[in-house]
């Protein structure tokens, strides 16, 4: 039990650090939006308990890509901002293809606008092994 309570404890200082605007952006600016990238669970289960504390949110936009159409990932890219954007990349095995696509999608994105190699605004949630290389810093 105390190892749950120590995750809980760093998740809730790391919601508060985003939502105080401590935590920043590839850039130095202030986490506006937050883009959850998953499917199955890794989609549903956030998309849910962001859904049902809406009433509670203070100005911090939530977006949701788990469909594999490129479309999809478009639409959530053109409404966001690469300096102020976090993206989450939610995955048990990070090996799901439709996960990893659009991971891959984002980062190529953010790359292309942020012109810098070292830029990096990506938060993996999953069971870590050597398949998120290259997406965590």
């Amino acid at each position: 039990m105390p190892e749950v309570r120590a995750v809980l404890a760093h998740m809730k200082d790391f919601t508060n650090q985003i939502l105080s605007g401590a935590w920043k952006g590839c850039t130095g600016k202030s986490i506006t939006d937050v883009i959850n990238i998953g499917i199955g669970g890794s989609d549903l289960g956030p998309l849910m308990v962001t859904e049902a504390l809406k009433p509670y949110c203070k100005g911090l936009k939530s977006h949701f890509v788990s469909n594999i159409d490129g479309t999809h990932m478009a639409e959530v890219l053109r409404k966001v901002n690469y300096e102020t954007s976090l993206f989450i990349i939610a995955s048990k095995t990070f090996t799901t293809q439709e996960t990893i696509t659009n991971a891959t999608s984002a980062k190529t994105w953010l790359l292309e606008n942020a012109k810098d190699e070292s830029a990096s605004c990506f938060l993996c949630i999953l069971e870590v092994n050597s398949a998120t290389k290259g997406f965590t810093y």
